[in-house]
């Protein structure tokens, strides 16, 4: 099969390598639709020690099951279907408790495991889940990106009558903004340097500005999210909110930044990371898609497998308004 392999920095290239066998718990997925992450741009230019050479990277996917093992059950051959990439061991404390995205031995596709840069990739029958006839490949692509978004607003516990606060208008920031929105919100402020980006935000109904600055901020923010992960940007979120305030870091920019400990201490500031998503996040973020709660296809675009290299290289030289790239294998050889 033909695969997008990432072979060093700012190198990714077409390999011809093996069909990826299956477990008898396993299903073999042959890929449709395969957003690129952020968190792989970082692993492209060489920044991200998840992602290490030769490596087939892709963790936002959807597909058909073009076969099932013999222990599978629930799905089978043809099925449409969409994976939770994250895998892990169903039987620790935090898998038992509802946080399987703490598990100690999780694996990420993409990462740890051959990924969705592919024809096929293999995926444990347990972490699959089947479209709605009415869901396309490219919504059933984004259920891991809006994943994340829906569980940073979970732990911030939004209520309608909150005003939030975004820093970044990457996927995950925009999604975080329609996310918080099917809680109620509709007070929203997103922050972002790129103005095609801000575009986006506006049209799907947030306050779109590159800085806060000449804005009316009086009493500030009732919640605060960090899309971005720089040490300015998380130091802003804490300075945006009100006394009481809440505040979750959800972007990786930068490994670790300088905080107002004592004013937080004193406003008694809520801080929290936000790593991923639980079975349960990914579940309701499929059941919204559904619902068509998320409208990010607009600004999406598709291309070639073959064309994954020059992809990476427009999302970090500037996409224009462009929020994801779905990469599209040729499925039209043999699946032998």
């Amino acid at each position: 099969m033909q695969a997008l392999v990432y072979e060093g920095p700012r190198s990714m290239n077409i390999r011809e390598v093996p069909v990826p066998s299956i477990k008898p718990d396993e299903v073999l997925i042959r890929v449709e639709r395969v957003g690129i992450c952020g968190s792989e741009l970082s692993g492209y230019l060489g920044h991200n020690s998840l992602r290490k050479p030769p490596l087939i990277m892709g963790h936002e996917f959807s597909g058909v099951i073009a076969q099932a093992g013999d222990q599978v059950e629930g799905v089978s051959a043809g099925d449409r279907v969409t994976a939770n990439p994250l895998i892990t061991c169903g039987t620790c404390r935090y898998c038992r408790n509802g946080q399987s995205q703490l598990c100690g031995s999780r694996n990420l596709l993409g990462a740890h495991k051959p990924g969705a840069f592919a024809q096929f990739v293999a995926v444990p029958a347990r972490n699959v889940y089947q479209l709605d006839d009415t869901v396309t490949f490219e919504e059933g692509a984004l259920a891991e990106p809006f994943a994340c978004a829906v569980h940073v607003c979970r732990l911030l516990e939004l209520e309608p009558t909150d005003r939030l606060l975004i820093y970044g208008a990457g996927p995950i920031g925009l999604f975080a903004l329609q996310a918080a929105q099917v809680y109620g919100v509709r007070d929203a402020v997103i922050v972002d340097l790129n103005e095609a980006r801000l575009e986006i935000a506006r049209e799907l109904g947030g306050i779109a500005v590159t800085s806060l600055e000449g804005m009316d901020v009086t009493g500030g923010f009732d919640a605060a999210i960090d899309a971005v992960g720089a040490g300015i940007t998380r130091q802003q979120s804490v300075a945006g909110v009100r006394a009481g305030g809440r505040v979750v870091f959800t972007g990786l920019h930068e490994a670790d930044s300088n905080l107002p400990i004592n004013d937080m201490i004193r406003s008694e500031v809520t801080v929290k990371g936000a790593f991923a998503y639980s079975q349960d996040d990914f579940e309701t973020a499929l059941r919204w898609i559904a619902q068509g709660r998320t409208h990010l296809l607009p600004w999406t675009e598709t291309a070639r497998l073959s064309e994954g290299g020059a992809c990476f290289e427009k999302l970090i030289t500037g996409p224009g308004k462009i929020a994801k790239f779905f990469l599209s294998p040729d499925n039209q050889e043999a699946e032998s």
